[in-house]
C-alpha cells in the first residue's frame, strides 16, 4: 500500500511539474509572439507617408513604389514614386543605378527635418553671405528668400510654429521587379 502511495505521489508530482513547464512554454511563445509584432516593420503608403510618419520617427517603416531617380551627386539618394506619392531615401552607402525603374520595398528609418523660425533666420543669413560673397547672384538669392517666405507663409496659414518633413534612411529593400 506505501508503495503505491509513493508511485501516486511521484506520479502526481511528475504531471504537476509537467503542466507547469507546458504553462512556461506558453507564456514562452506568447512572448515570442508579442516581440515578433513589435518588431515588424510598419508599411506606410506613399499617399499617406507625410501625415503618418511623424508617428514614426526614428523607427523602421516599409514602404513600396519604383524608384524614379538616384542623385547622380554620390548615388546616396534616391525618390521613391508611385501614383499617389513619394518619399526621399539616403543611404550611407552608394545606390546601384541599375534600380531605376525597379519596383521595390524599402525599409528606412523614418527622419524629420523640422523648419522653424530659427532656421529660417539661420537661412536668410547664410544666403545674404552667400549673395555679398558673389556665390549666388540676384536672381538665386531672390528665389532664395521666395522659399524662405513660403516657409514663413505656411507655417502661418497652418497654426504651427515648425514644417515637419519626413524622409527615410534606408535599411534594406525586400522586394525587386523590373518595370517595363
Amino acid at each position: 500500500m506505501k508503495k503505491g502511495i509513493i508511485i501516486l505521489s511521484l506520479l502526481a508530482l511528475f504531471i504537476s511539474c509537467g503542466e507547469k513547464t507546458k504553462s512556461e512554454n506558453k507564456d514562452e511563445i506568447k512572448t515570442t509572439e508579442v516581440t515578433k509584432k513589435i518588431t515588424e516593420q510598419p508599411t506606410l503608403a506613399l499617399v499617406d507617408f507625410d501625415t503618418e510618419a511623424g508617428k514614426w520617427v526614428n523607427k523602421e517603416v516599409k514602404v513600396s513604389g519604383i524608384v524614379d531617380h538616384i542623385c547622380k551627386h554620390g548615388g546616396k539618394k534616391l525618390l521613391l514614386v508611385n501614383n499617389d506619392g513619394d518619399v526621399h531615401v539616403e543611404s550611407e552607402t552608394r545606390f546601384d543605378d541599375k534600380m531605376v525603374g525597379d519596383e521595390v520595398t524599402l525599409v528606412g528609418v523614418v527622419k524629420e527635418f523640422k523648419v522653424d523660425e530659427a532656421y529660417c533666420l539661420q537661412k536668410e543669413e547664410d544666403h545674404l553671405q552667400n549673395h555679398k560673397e558673389g556665390t549666388d547672384s540676384d536672381e538665386v538669392y531672390a528665389k532664395k528668400l521666395e522659399q524662405i517666405k513660403i516657409y514663413r507663409d505656411s507655417m502661418k496659414v497652418a497654426g504651427v510654429d515648425h514644417l515637419s518633413f519626413y524622409s527615410l534612411d534606408y535599411v534594406s529593400h525586400l522586394e525587386k521587379q523590373q518595370i517595363n
